[in-house]
This record gives C-alpha cells, structure tokens and sequence, in this order.
C-alpha cells in the first residue's frame, strides 16, 4: 500500500472525514473537518469520494513525503505549496514523484488546512470514521514527525484540470447568523437585545472543541441557578459564568449544563468560524 511519510506535523494536523453522525446518543461527539466546503473541495480536486480522509491542518501547515507516486491537493487557508522545495499550485492537484516531499507552508490568511491524497487515507475506521477526535480521543492520533499515513487505491473519479469551485476568502469579520433557542429565557430581554449590536472578539483559547469569544458585554441572566445537562448539538451557543458566548465546533460535548442562547445552522457560517484567527470580530445576526 502506499503511504505519505509525516517529515513536519506542524502545530496540530489531525486527520479527518465527515466525522460520526448519529452516536450522540452514546456519548460520541460528531467530530470531522471543520472547514466542510474547503475539505470537499480538496476530496474533489483529486478524484476522491465525498467522505475520503484528508488532513486538516492549523496555521503552519505540515510537510510529508511521498513513498509512492502520488496526486494531492491543498486548500482551506491560503498558503505557499512546495514539492522538493519548488512551488507549486495551491487549489488544484498537484503530482507527487515517488520520494518527493510536500511541504504545506503558514496559513497567510485563516487558520485551517485541508491535504487530500487520490486515494484517500486508509488508517483504520472508529465507528464508521477515520476522523481524530480532540475530546473523545477516538480515532487516529495527533499527527507526530515519522508517523506513516496509509493511502487507499485511487477510485474512478477523475482528477481535474483545475479548480473550478472556489472558495470564500477568510473572513475579516465573522457574522453568524443565530437562531434564539432553546435556553433564551434564561437571559435578561436587555441582554438578548444588546447582543445583536455587540461586537466580540475570537478568543486564542479557541479549538475545534469551540470557538469562544472575548472582548464583547457578557450577557446577563435573568434567573439564579443552575441547569440539568442536555443535549448539544454543532453550532450551538452556550453561555458560561462569564456570560460570554461560545459556539460549539465539531468536537464539541455531546451534553453541557450550561444555558444555550442559540444555534449557528450548519453550513457556510461554521465554515467561516473555521477560519477565523485570534482578534477577528465577531458579530452575531438574526438568522433568516
């Protein structure tokens, strides 16, 4: 079988597919790539299935040897690509020579990575995935320098000439659309009021666990107390003791006893979360 060889792991690579739908009910989080419409992109470029295993990486990018030939693509945040230190297109498959290596360079803008190999990465599946989980620690692990990524056999898919799908730049400032619910009442009406005005900032204790925030007016409740856990689901916005929101990423606990304010609906939102670096401001709006 043939593998990509990690030289550099970078700050935090991790392997990951669309994660584990349905085993919320058993205390496994959902896990998978944060930036979906930049991993399927990567699976697309090169001829993949939508749920083949990539890597998503964080801020400084990784680098991997080829020990067979290979066709990869590099998408998610923007960044200098080289092979046998030359550069090469980011956004669109790239040949890897047998030996050769891939060095994925610092995000020049957003956050997150996605590698995808023609072939798919075949480390073993946990329930269904091949996804690493931060929380559960379910899954392959982090990635480290020396470890070898297996490579599957490369499907029927063809591998474009280039990229046309696109993605949206980082964002500058985050906007995330926020439906009210379930836990509401547990705020003053000022409060809820104040925030659609308010600004906040990405907080850097931010992780795929969730994205929290800083910097804004905590949001004051209006009653005493404290709430049974229940179920959480992605996007959701729960508030701690500091009042100050977070939105639950696809790590994210399975139950939680802190009241949620809201959800962010999957979908070109959460992407942008993804991406969005320490300090960026944060707003959120009324979902349509």
């Amino acid at each position: 079988m043939a593998e990509l060889l990690v030289v550099r792991a970078g700050a935090l690579t991790t392997v990951q597919d669309r994660g584990r739908p349905g085993y919320a009910h058993l205390g496994v989080p959902r896990s998978g790539a944060l930036d979906t419409a930049a991993y399927a992109l990567a699976n697309r470029l090169v001829g993949n299935p939508p749920g083949a295993a990539a890597l998503e990486t964080t801020l400084d990018g990784v680098s991997l040897r080829a020990r067979a030939a290979a066709v990869v693509a590099v998408t998610g945040a923007p960044c200098p690509v080289r092979v046998c230190g030359r550069p090469v297109a980011w956004g669109a498959p790239v040949r890897l020579p047998a030996g050769a290596e891939l060095e994925v360079g610092r995000a020049e803008s957003g956050v997150r990575g996605y590698v995808a190999v023609r072939g798919g990465l075949a480390v073993p599946p946990v329930l269904g995935s091949r996804s690493t989980d931060l929380l559960s620690g379910l899954g392959p692990p982090v990635l480290s320098a020396g470890t070898a990524l297996p490579v599957g056999p490369a499907g029927p898919g063809p591998v474009p000439a280039a990229d046309a799908y696109g993605l949206p730049a980082a964002p500058s400032e985050l906007l995330l659309p926020l439906r009210l619910g379930p836990r509401e009442d547990w705020f003053t009406a000022a409060s809820l009021a104040g925030l659609w005005r308010s600004a906040f900032r990405v907080s850097p204790r931010s992780n795929r666990i969730g994205l929290r925030t800083e910097g804004g007016p905590a949001l004051v409740r209006a009653r005493a107390g404290e709430l049974p856990s229940e179920g959480m689901v992605l996007g959701a916005v729960q508030v701690p003791p500091d009042g100050l929101p977070v939105v639950f990423l696809a790590d994210h606990p399975v139950t939680g006893g802190y009241p949620v304010v809201g959800v962010v609906p999957a979908g070109p939102a959460l992407d942008a979360a993804a991406q969005a670096r320490p300090g960026i401001t944060v707003r959120f709006v009324r979902a349509r």
